[in-house]
């Protein structure tokens, strides 16, 4: 099924999967995922109630009782099936997708991540495969509010920021469920009403299109930072006093001075294989070690435990914490990223001068190349740097990495889209312009 993702089960709904769909992928999860009971949350967009009403009458009818969040974040779900000891939990959202996408984000026993090699490609067979046969005792729908225990858990990391002036645009996603309730009035809001229309911009910040509305704010309201929430509230990004972007990967950095200075933490710390090289760089002015592996959840929070590192983060703007079961928050960054920012106000350092301190590079962003040889282009684009010098450290495990002393590149296939996805940093412009010419010049030769 075209819905079926790496990470995920997600598409345009109606589309590439359907309510037939979601009640055969509920009917046959119990047998996969081996639970009596699943713990269900959903987002706000349109299609959201009809998905959940098939996904539940699926799982009943395999005789497993659902338990109903409603309305909830993303990492609300990760935090409820962890603290409340579930095998096994769906969450109902497209994420940071437009309105007309939906999907099911499947976790399992300590919230940890289900993707297609975990066991969503044998709910892909039996969905195309599978006979459904209800049974005669039938699963239960019960309300499961566990919003006030949530809420309880998060008031402890809420910052004293009556020295910030803060913009924030909840992208009239599930971030306004919860954020507001936390910081009150602290803070001035904008696209802060649940609509799954997201009648103002999609929900996705990384494209600066969806960013524009939370940059003029911050301009007109002379504000300190811009924050701005993703559809679900996994992810979360930043911009400087200036309006400018801030690139989510340099704040796995700036989370140090919680972490590793406020709370003199020892240990490992994650980022994925597209991170700037300038955070490893200062992640070890704290005397800790940078971890670095695959892009994506499903390789993240797993990794994250298993070297039981104390935080990291990924280039698209999540951040996972050990003590949010591993797992990724949106909300729970930005409450850390605001204390930090309003203790570097204190000592009269402003975001764009904290961000200076991390960044060494110049950066290209992340280039999307469409071609069908992917693997044969990244081998080339090997070997003809490789031809020039070999390189300082060379990483194979999501497409290529290769360093040496005055520039890097991360060349990778992306796992849901015709794409290879390309990355460079340097330490000028001029040279980073041509290892970028290099690169298309390469590829070029394929297309």
């Amino acid at each position: 099924m075209k819905a079926f993702k790496a990470y995920d089960i997600r598409g345009v709904y109606g589309k590439d999967f359907t309510k037939e769909d979601v009640y055969r992928i509920g009917f046959f999860l119990p047998k996969i995922v081996k639970t009596d009971k699943i713990l269900i949350g959903r987002d706000v967009r349109v299609s959201s109630p009809e998905i959940f009403e098939s996904l539940a009458k699926g799982i009943t009818d395999a005789g497993v009782d659902v338990c109903n969040l409603g309305l909830s974040t993303t990492p609300l779900v990760y935090w409820a099936t962890a603290r409340f000891g579930f095998d096994a939990s769906v969450m109902i959202t497209a994420s940071h997708n437009p309105a007309s996408h939906n999907g099911l984000k499947v976790s399992g026993k300590n919230a940890s991540p289900i993707g297609y090699d975990d066991g969503l490609n044998q709910v892909e067979k039996l969905v195309l495969d599978g006979t459904v046969e209800p049974v005669e005792n039938k699963g239960r729908i019960i309300d499961y509010n566990v919003a006030d225990q949530y809420m309880d858990f998060m008031r402890q990391y809420v910052p004293d920021i009556s020295n910030l002036k803060v913009s924030m645009d909840c992208s009239n996603g599930m971030s306004a469920l919860f954020i507001k309730k936390l910081l009150g009035d602290k803070v001035q809001y904008i696209c802060d009403e649940l609509d799954g229309t997201f009648p103002n911009h999609e929900g996705n910040p990384l494209m600066a299109e969806n960013r524009e509305m939370l940059r003029k704010h911050v301009l007109e309201n002379k504000s300190d930072i811009g924050v701005i929430y993703d559809g679900d509230a996994d992810r979360v990004m930043f911009l400087d006093e200036n309006g400018d972007f801030v690139s989510p990967d340099l704040m796995i950095a700036v989370l140090c001075h919680y972490f590793l200075e406020e709370k003199g933490l020892k240990g490992k710390v994650y980022q994925d294989i597209r991170t700037s090289k300038a955070v490893g760089e200062y992640v070890a002015k704290f005397g800790s070690e940078m971890v670095m592996w695959r892009v994506g959840r499903a390789y993240a929070a797993k990794k994250l435990r298993e070297v039981d590192g104390i935080f990291g983060g990924e280039l698209a703007g999540h951040y996972y914490f050990r003590d949010f079961y591993y797992s990724d928050s949106g909300i729970l960054a930005s409450l850390l990223i605001l204390r930090i920012v309003s203790r570097m106000k204190g000592q009269g350092i402003s975001v764009s001068q904290l961000i200076s301190k991390v960044n060494k590079y110049k950066n290209s962003g992340e280039i999307n190349y469409e071609i069908n040889e992917k693997q044969k282009a990244m081998d080339m684009v090997v070997e003809h740097f490789r031809a020039q010098a070999e390189p300082d450290a060379f990483y194979d495990f999501d497409g290529y990495r290769m360093e040496y002393p005055d520039w890097w590149l991360n060349i990778r296939p992306s796992n849901t889209e015709p794409y290879l996805r390309f990355l460079c940093e340097a330490k000028s412009d001029e040279l980073l312009e041509s290892i970028r010419t290099q690169v298309e010049d390469v590829i070029a030769k394929l297309s």
